[in-house]
C-alpha cells in the first residue's frame, strides 16, 4: 500500500487548469504586496521629512534675498500703481510747461485743485490773476515767457546760469504751487521707502530636540507654560497643547459615542425583531459614509449655536462641540464591530442562561456582553484611532486655539487640525515644515498601533475564548 502523500495539482485527477483563476490569484497577491509596500513607503517618507525639525536652518542665501525683494513689490502693487500715476502726471505737467503760459496755468490749476494740501481760496482767479493777463494787454509776443524762446536752448553753462537767474527772481504763489506739485512723486517715493522694511539678514534658527518639544517654552505671570506659536520672531513649538487638545476631543467623543453604540448593538442582537434589525443595522452603517466635512459643517453652523444657547458658553466653538462631532463620526465604527462581536457569541450560552430562568435583559448584560468584551474593547480602540486622527471635524468645530486647559467648553487645537491648517503656508523643508511632518508621524504611529492592537491581539483573544482555548 502506497503511504505517500497525494499532491493535488491542477492538472491531476482530471481537474482542468483555469487560466483566469490563476491570473486573478496572482493579481490579488501583487496588490496585497503593493499595498504593504505603499504603507512602508509612506511611513518612510513621513519620518524622513520629519528629520528637518532637528536640523538648524541657515541664514537666507542670495537667491532667497532676491525672492524677499520681490515679495514686498508684490504686496505694494497698489502703491506702485499710484506712483506710476503720479509719475505720469508729472510728465504731463512737464509737457504742458512748453505751451503758452495761460493754458499751462489753466491745466495746472485743475491739478492743484486735487491737492489736499492747497487751500481752496488759493484758486480764486480774481485774487491771483497777474496784471500781465489783463484783456487790454493780451499780446502773445509781449507775454511769451523768455524760457520758451528759441534762443533759450543754449549750452549747459549758459542754461545753468539762466536757471540760477530764474531762481533768484521772486515767484508767485501759483509758481510755488506748481513746484510743490512737481515734488509730489519724490515725496511719495520717500514715504514708500520708509514703509518698505530694509533687507535684514535672517538669523539662524536653532534645531529642535525632543526635550524642547515636551518642555515649557514660555512664562506667563511667572508660570511656566506650553506655547504653540510657530510664526513669530521667536518660534515656539510645544507638543503638549496639541496632544492635550487631541486627547480632550477624542475622549469626549468616545464618552458620548461608546455607550450609544454599544447599547444600540445590544438591542440589535438581543431584543430587536428580525425586520427591525434589517433596518437599524444598515441605517447606522450608512452614517459611516458621511463625509467628515459635512459633519464638521453641521457642527460649525448649527450645533455650536445650540450648545452655546443651552450652556451659555463663552466660546462658540470649543472641545465639547468638537467631541459631539467626533461622536457622530465614531458611532458607526463602534456599533459595527460591537454588533459583530455580540453576534459571534455561541447560541448555547444564551439558551443555557434562558433555560436557567434568566430574563433576556439579564442574559444580554451578564452573559452575552461579558463574553464579547474583547470585541467591544477592540471597537473602542478603533473608534479612538478614528477620532484621534480626524482632521476636518476638529478643524471646523474646535476653535483652533492651542490652550492647555481642563475646561471642556474652551477652544482647543488638535494635532491633525494643526497639519491641515498650517501645512499649506509653511516654508518648504524648514523647521516648522519638519515639525508638522513629525506630528503626522506621531499620528501615524498612534493610529497604527491602536488598530494593530485591536486587530491582532484583542480579536485573537476573543476567538480563543470562544473556541475554549
Amino acid at each position: 500500500m502506497n503511504n505517500k502523500y497525494i499532491n493535488h495539482k491542477p492538472l491531476q485527477y482530471g481537474k482542468k487548469f483555469y487560466f483566469l483563476e490563476f491570473i486573478a490569484e496572482r493579481v490579488i497577491q501583487i496588490i496585497a504586496f503593493l499595498s504593504i509596500g505603499a504603507i512602508i513607503a509612506i511611513f518612510y517618507f513621513v519620518f524622513q521629512e520629519a528629520t528637518f525639525a532637528f536640523q538648524s536652518v541657515k541664514p537666507s542665501t542670495k537667491e532667497n534675498s532676491e525672492q524677499n525683494k520681490i515679495a514686498p513689490d508684490k504686496s505694494n502693487n497698489d502703491q506702485q500703481s499710484s506712483n506710476i500715476g503720479v509719475d505720469k502726471g508729472a510728465e504731463n505737467l512737464k509737457a504742458d510747461s512748453y505751451s503758452s503760459e495761460p493754458t499751462a496755468l489753466a491745466d495746472n490749476s485743475s491739478i492743484t485743485e486735487k491737492n489736499n494740501n492747497l487751500k481752496a481760496e488759493s484758486y480764486q482767479p480774481e485774487q491771483y490773476q497777474p496784471e500781465e493777463y489783463k484783456p487790454e494787454d493780451n499780446k502773445p509776443e509781449q507775454y511769451k515767457p523768455e524760457e520758451y524762446k528759441p534762443e533759450t536752448y543754449k549750452s549747459e553753462s549758459e542754461s545753468s546760469s539762466a536757471t540760477k537767474e530764474d531762481e533768484a527772481k521772486p515767484k508767485t504763489k501759483k509758481q510755488e504751487n506748481l513746484i510743490e506739485i512737481k515734488k509730489v512723486p519724490e515725496k511719495i517715493a520717500e514715504s514708500v521707502k520708509s514703509i518698505v522694511p530694509a533687507e535684514e539678514k535672517v538669523p539662524e534658527e536653532e534645531a529642535l530636540t525632543i526635550k524642547k518639544l515636551l518642555s515649557p517654552n514660555d512664562y506667563i505671570d511667572n508660570i511656566a507654560t506650553y506655547i504653540w506659536q510657530p510664526i513669530s520672531s521667536i518660534p515656539k513649538y510645544s507638543f503638549i497643547p496639541l496632544c492635550i487638545g487631541a486627547l480632550k476631543v477624542t475622549l469626549i467623543g468616545l464618552l458620548l459615542a461608546a455607550p450609544i453604540a454599544i447599547l444600540a448593538a445590544i438591542f440589535t442582537v438581543s431584543f430587536a425583531p428580525r425586520w427591525l434589525k434589517e433596518i437599524i443595522k444598515p441605517s447606522i452603517e450608512i452614517l459611516a459614509g458621511f463625509p467628515s466635512v459635512v459633519i464638521g459643517f453641521f457642527c460649525l453652523i448649527t450645533l455650536a449655536s445650540i450648545v452655546q444657547n443651552l450652556f451659555g458658553t463663552t466660546y462658540r466653538l470649543n472641545s465639547f462641540v468638537g467631541g459631539i462631532g467626533m461622536a457622530l463620526a465614531v458611532i458607526p465604527i463602534i456599533y459595527t464591530v460591537t454588533e459583530d462581536a455580540l453576534s459571534a457569541v455561541p447560541k448555547f450560552m444564551k439558551e443555557a442562561s434562558l433555560a436557567l430562568g434568566a430574563t433576556r435583559w439579564q442574559t444580554a448584560i451578564r452573559v452575552t456582553l461579558p463574553a464579547a468584551i474583547p470585541g467591544v474593547f477592540a471597537a473602542i480602540i478603533l473608534g479612538f484611532g478614528r477620532a484621534f486622527g480626524e482632521t476636518m471635524i476638529a478643524l471646523m468645530a474646535t476653535g483652533n486655539a492651542a490652550i492647555v486647559s481642563g475646561d471642556i467648553f474652551e477652544s482647543v487645537r488638535t494635532m491633525a487640525a494643526t497639519i491641515g491648517a498650517e501645512m499649506a503656508e509653511v516654508e518648504f523643508r524648514s523647521i516648522h515644515y519638519g515639525v508638522l511632518f513629525l506630528i503626522g508621524a506621531v499620528l501615524f504611529v498612534v493610529t497604527f498601533s491602536m488598530n494593530a492592537l485591536a486587530e491582532f491581539y484583542v480579536r485573537k483573544k476573543l476567538m480563543k475564548k470562544f473556541q475554549g482555548q
